[in-house]
């Protein structure tokens, strides 16, 4: 197992490299008849896109998608669907005086010696420009959850210690911080742009909700759609903790005010709390699947750090290349497109069960 994919029955295997020629990837399992909106594909590109804003790297790629298959008169065929994105304004000479350094926090170190050589060039595979793919991925699998009228909104919940108090999901694509508190936004702002000066980094939070989830998605006993997303928002980079529901704070909660009592309400069984996210069991209940991402700083920064070469020299690294100070922002599409292929792949898997 080399990986690169994720999915049983909806799947995608990515490729490529931060300065390579192109990122791309493969989809397996697409429904057949699916009308694809190439626009649509394409904005949820540009919102990960760089140079979008302020607060990213400044570096400028268009991220247009290439498809090369599996789509005839504008819908899926049921067949893999091959598709590329190229790379443009590489300057990989920003890492030439790196190139036997190696980055505090970074992949350079663990790569080097589980492979005996590793792309210094703003990190190779490991760099979060391979997000593209599964941005691809999650947009296709959009499509299909259309049809379950399945929505899934990402957004910041906090940013260094700056949390948000009101949550307007009108407000998520009117800042460049994608920030659904109008009031926290100016000090998470002002946050970010002193640690552009200071050559620093920031991290933050992610908070996910997903609606109109149907009851049944999720595979006992090691396939619970917990576990799943789990394993696919760890899967992102800079990703260092998952919670679903309560999350920790259910470590110190008693049971009777945590347990999410039972009610019918017009005709259907709801829950009056949800502490539990909208799974129980590993198994989605129908209610609102809510859970929240964290993300540590950067790693890459322009200030001086103390570092070892391959030799095992002590040296020091400034790292002169373009980098986001606060990956949250942009990491918000990458969360959705993850969770989108999370649900899309448990409901083909519920509906090869339940014929």
């Amino acid at each position: 197992m080399s990986g690169n994919s994720i999915g049983k029955l909806f799947t995608l295997t990515s490729f490529g490299e931060s300065h390579g020629s192109a990122i791309g990837g493969v989809i397996d399992g697409c429904p057949s008849g699916i009308i694809v909106d190439i626009e649509f594909i394409q904005k949820e590109l540009d919102r990960r896109r760089p140079g979008q804003s302020p607060f990213t790297t400044a570096r400028k790629e268009s991220d247009q998608i290439e498809i090369l298959s599996g789509i005839f008169e504008g819908k899926t065929t049921g067949t893999s669907i091959g598709f590329i994105i190229r790379n443009k304004d590489q300057r990989s000479k920003d890492y030439s005086n790196i190139s036997n350094k190696y980055r505090p926090s970074h992949a350079d170190y663990t790569y080097q010696q589980k492979y005996g050589n590793r792309d210094y060039r703003g990190g190779g595979r490991s760099s979060a420009r391979e997000h593209i793919a599964r941005v691809v991925a999650g947009a296709f699998a959009k499509l299909v959850l259309q049809k379950y009228n399945i929505t899934i909104t990402a957004y910041t919940s906090q940013i260094g210690d700056i949390e948000i108090n009101t949550c307007d999901f009108s407000q998520i694509e009117k800042n460049p911080l994608r920030c659904p508190d109008t009031e926290a936004l100016p000090a998470m702002t002002s946050l970010i742009s002193q640690m552009q000066e200071e050559g620093d980094s920031i991290g933050g939070i992610v908070s996910c909700t997903i609606s109109n989830v149907p009851i049944g998605l999720g595979e006992p006993v090691f396939d619970k759609l917990s576990a799943r997303l789990a394993h696919a928002m760890m899967g992102i980079n800079a990703a260092k903790g998952f919670e679903i529901g309560s999350g920790f704070k259910s470590a110190a909660m008693r049971g009777s005010e945590h347990n999410d009592v039972f009610y019918k309400k017009e005709g259907k069984i709801r829950t009056k709390t949800n502490n539990s996210g909208g799974i129980q069991g590993g198994i989605s209940n129908g209610e609102e699947i809510n859970f929240r991402l964290s993300f540590k700083p950067v790693a890459t920064i322009s200030s001086k750090q103390e570092t070892v070469d391959k030799e095992g020299k002590e040296t020091t690294i400034s790292v002169q290349g373009r980098h986001d100070p606060c990956v949250v922002p942009r990491a918000i599409p990458v969360v959705e497109a993850m969770a989108a292929i999370v649900i899309l792949d448990s409901i083909l898997e519920n509906n090869a069960i339940n014929i």
